[in-house]
C-alpha cells in the first residue's frame, strides 16, 4: 500500500483551513489518500486538539516565521495557504505573511500550492476603488506566488454569509421589523459563500483536479445574489419574522461613522465602505461568471437559504 499524501492546512482552526482540514480528514475519497497536517500557532488549544482526535498531524508553525513554515511544509505534496489581514491591518503586512508562505512552500518543493486569494480591486476598477487593501495585498500575494513559478491554483471565497445573520440583517429591537442594512444598492449582486461549510468542497475540486485548475482562479460563490433576493429567502424562511422586513440602503457617510464608532480606524471604514461599493462598482469577482468553478465540484455547495435557517441569531424564528 503506497504511502498518504499529506495536505499541509494553515489557519487549520479558523473557518477557511478548519473546512479544509475537516473534509480532507472525512471525505471517504481525501481520507484514504491523504493526511491532514493541521499547522496552527498553538497546538495545544481546544481546537487543535480536536484535529489532533480526529486523525490530523498538529504542527506549531507562524506564518511571519520562514523557518517554521519550512518544516511545517517539509515532505507535503499540497498546501492550502491562508492570511489574515484583519489581524494586523496592515497591507504591508500580509503581503510579507504571504510572500513567507510562497517561499517556503517552494523550498519544500510543494506540488500544489493553493492559496487563498482575492482580486486587484484598484486595478479591476482603474483606481476607482483604491483601498480596499485586504484585497489588494492578497492579489499581490498570488503574483508572487505566479512570478515564482511554484505550481498552483488560487481560491478566491466569496462574499461571507455568515456577515448577515444578526449584524446586517438585524432586528433594532422586538417590536421593530428585520432589516437588512447594506451600503449598497437593492440591486448589488453579492457572491454568496459559506466559507466554514464549503471552503474544503472547493478545495477537495481542486486537489483532485490538480491538472484542470493549475494557474487558475476558482471562484468560491453558490451565486450572485442581490439584496432584494437575500431578503426574500429570509421572508421564505421565516413567514412571520420577516413579513415587515425591509432593506435599507445605507448613506456611505453613515456606514463609516457606525464603524468609526466601534472603534474601527478612518482607513479601514473607508476600505469596508469600499468593499461594499466593489459589489455594484465593478464586481466582486470584476464580473467573472461562477459556472466553471462551480462546475469542479462534486459536492453541492451551501445554499443562502440553508444557511439562514442554521444560523444561531435566527434560531426561534418562524
Amino acid at each position: 500500500m503506497s504511502a498518504k499524501r499529506v495536505i499541509a492546512v494553515l489557519g487549520s482552526t479558523g473557518n477557511q483551513g478548519g473546512s479544509v482540514a475537516k473534509i480532507f480528514l472525512n471525505d471517504p475519497k481525501l481520507k484514504k489518500d491523504w493526511t491532514v497536517r493541521a499547522i496552527t500557532r498553538d497546538i495545544t488549544k481546544d481546537s487543535a486538539k480536536k484535529l489532533e482526535s480526529q486523525g490530523a498531524e498538529l504542527v506549531a508553525a507562524n506564518i511571519n516565521d520562514g523557518s517554521s513554515l519550512a518544516k511545517a511544509f517539509s515532505g507535503a505534496a499540497a498546501v492550502f495557504g491562508v492570511t489574515n489581514y484583519w489581524e494586523t491591518m496592515s497591507k504591508e503586512g500580509e503581503e510579507q505573511q504571504g510572500r513567507t508562505i510562497v517561499d517556503a512552500a517552494k523550498g519544500a518543493q510543494v506540488q500544489h500550492f493553493i492559496y487563498s486569494s482575492l482580486i486587484d480591486v484598484a486595478k479591476a476598477t482603474n483606481g476607482k476603488l483604491a483601498k480596499v487593501y485586504h484585497f489588494d495585498s492578497k492579489a499581490a500575494v498570488e503574483q508572487y506566488a505566479r512570478d515564482s513559478g511554484i505550481p498552483a491554483t488560487f481560491f478566491q471565497p466569496g462574499f461571507f454569509m455568515s456577515n448577515l445573520p444578526g449584524q446586517m440583517l438585524s432586528q433594532e429591537s422586538p417590536d421593530k421589523p428585520w432589516t437588512l442594512a447594506l451600503p449598497t444598492p437593492e440591486t448589488a449582486p453579492f457572491p454568496m459563500f459559506d466559507a466554514e461549510a464549503d471552503t474544503g468542497k472547493f478545495v477537495k475540486a481542486i486537489v483532485l483536479k490538480r491538472d484542470e485548475v493549475l494557474g487558475k482562479r476558482v471562484l468560491g460563490a453558490t451565486v450572485y445574489q442581490t439584496p432584494a433576493e437575500i431578503l426574500a429567502d429570509f421572508k421564505t424562511a421565516f413567514p412571520n419574522a420577516g413579513k415587515d422586513a425591509k432593506f435599507f440602503s445605507l448613506p456611505h457617510e453613515m456606514f463609516t461613522a457606525a464603524l468609526k464608532g466601534k472603534g474601527m480606524p478612518d482607513f479601514a471604514a473607508e476600505e469596508l465602505l469600499q468593499n461594499f461599493r466593489l459589489m455594484d462598482e465593478g464586481g466582486y469577482f470584476a464580473g467573472e461568471k461562477l459556472d466553471w468553478s462551480l462546475s469542479l465540484l462534486e459536492d453541492k455547495p451551501t445554499t443562502w437559504l440553508e444557511h439562514l435557517k442554521a444560523a444561531k441569531a435566527f434560531q426561534g424564528l418562524n
